[in-house]
């Protein structure tokens, strides 16, 4: 017999026949060493308990043995553990992960890559991990694992993910940009902002169209809410100068960048590739450098033409 939660006794066989009707129970009598063996297949949690076989030897007088059958179960993570978790940034966040299995499963958290977590050290030991103000750092995978000693750790990938207003990675605000003439000008910010920031350009006051005669503006890669945009003067002229605004904006707030773009008369190859372009047609800096030697010889030439021919004239 089984011994139920509540001590009651549940019967399941008597002499050599089954009393309980599951098949997967089953009763095998050794008539040589007269030994009853109660088999069970296919064992399920609910099995679990203490079994008692009884001998009766006499109207009062029985013998009995027990024995308790534990069931063990690899862990399994419960389907309503957090899966995501999306908060604001310096708000609280907690991550829950509960598990079912025998013995009960222990919790731990860890984060990607063994990276420290917010609570300090590379590993938590709980249900719940409550990060009480999270940044921006923060945000990525978390890993919950439980484990109980029987089969293989579960686990589950948590993301958390923090929203913050823009910020600007390395700028250094109004700053200077100068160039010489005809020549071409890059400006470059990079924004961080999640959810990821939409980047506008605005020069004296007015918002640059994506591409015009004048101007290039293009998206360059990105991850993890880290935006980047160029904008590129195409030859520097002098409407071109003044105050460039790249201003990056989600739905927490807005961040401004400014750049002042003035002439020089030396080329700062620095802001572009160093070619001069003057009536749409470009002329490499290189090139010209290359002809230098000839044009001085040409012009040594054309001063001993004109020292003969004023001899001559003379």
């Amino acid at each position: 017999m089984k011994i139920g939660a509540d001590n009651k006794p549940i019967p399941l066989s008597s002499g050599s026949s089954l009393i309980i009707r599951d098949n997967r129970f089953s009763l095998r009598y050794d008539t040589a060493s007269a030994t009853y063996t109660l088999q069970l297949k296919d064992v399920q949690r609910s099995d679990e308990g203490r079994y008692e076989c009884q001998i009766i030897v006499g109207i009062n007088n029985k013998v009995t043995e027990d024995l308790y059958l534990r069931v063990l179960e690899p862990p399994v993570i419960n389907d309503n553990s957090t899966r995501s978790v999306i908060v604001n940034q310096y708000e609280s966040a907690t991550l829950e992960c509960t598990a079912k299995g025998s013995p009960q499963p222990r919790i731990e958290w860890r984060r990607e890559n063994n990276a420290v977590l917010p609570t300090g050290g590379i590993i938590y030991k709980g249900v719940k991990l409550k990060i009480h103000s999270v940044k921006k750092e923060d945000r990525g995978t978390y890993f919950c694992v439980a484990d109980n000693g029987v089969g293989n750790p579960a686990k589950r990938h948590v993301a958390l993910d923090v929203e913050f207003a823009p910020s600007f990675v390395d700028h250094q605000d109004n700053q200077v940009v100068k160039q010489a003439w005809n020549f071409e000008v890059g400006l470059v910010c990079s924004v961080e902002a999640f959810p990821p920031a939409s980047v506008t350009w605005i020069h004296n006051g007015i918002q640059k169209s994506v591409n015009d005669e004048d101007y290039a503006i293009y998206k360059g890669p990105g991850a993890d809410g880290l935006v980047s945009s160029n904008l590129r003067i195409k030859s520097l002229q002098a409407e071109n100068l003044g105050t460039y605004t790249c201003r990056a904006h989600n739905k927490l707030g807005q961040a401004d960048a400014k750049f002042i773009v003035e002439n020089s008369w030396e080329v700062n190859c620095e802001l572009g590739h160093c070619g001069y372009s003057s009536s749409g047609n470009t002329l490499s800096l290189e090139r010209l450098t290359l002809h230098l030697p000839i044009l001085t010889i040409l012009l040594s030439c054309l001063s001993h033409l004109m020292s003969d021919y004023v001899s001559l004239v003379t």
